[in-house]
């Protein structure tokens, strides 16, 4: 669980980077689950695009994926997703107390 002062910390370091997985119509599959799993490996800090033609909220999305990843949700800006989990080998981010 990350605090609040972790929570503001990772926001302002999510704002400069981009989207780099979409969940479109399909929503949430075994496939997106993987992707999202490999790629907080290695970066640790990831935001995720939701599309126009998804009609879940991106909250509720943002929720089952952090629960499904085992990460922490971050915030949801709009059709934006910010989702963190600290790398076992590759210890990028250093979160402050």
């Amino acid at each position: 669980m990350i605090t609040g002062k972790q929570r503001s910390f990772l926001k302002k370091k999510a704002h400069n980077i981009d989207s780099i997985l979409q969940i479109g119509k399909n929503g949430i599959s075994d496939n997106l689950i993987t992707q999202v799993d490999e790629a907080l490996e290695a970066r640790e800090l990831i935001k995720i695009n939701v599309l126009n033609n998804n009609f879940s909220d991106p909250k509720e999305l943002a929720n089952e994926l952090a629960e499904k990843t085992n990460s922490e949700f971050v915030q949801s800006i709009g059709n934006k997703i910010v989702l963190y989990r600290e790398s076992e080998e590759n210890k990028k981010i250093k979160l402050p107390k």
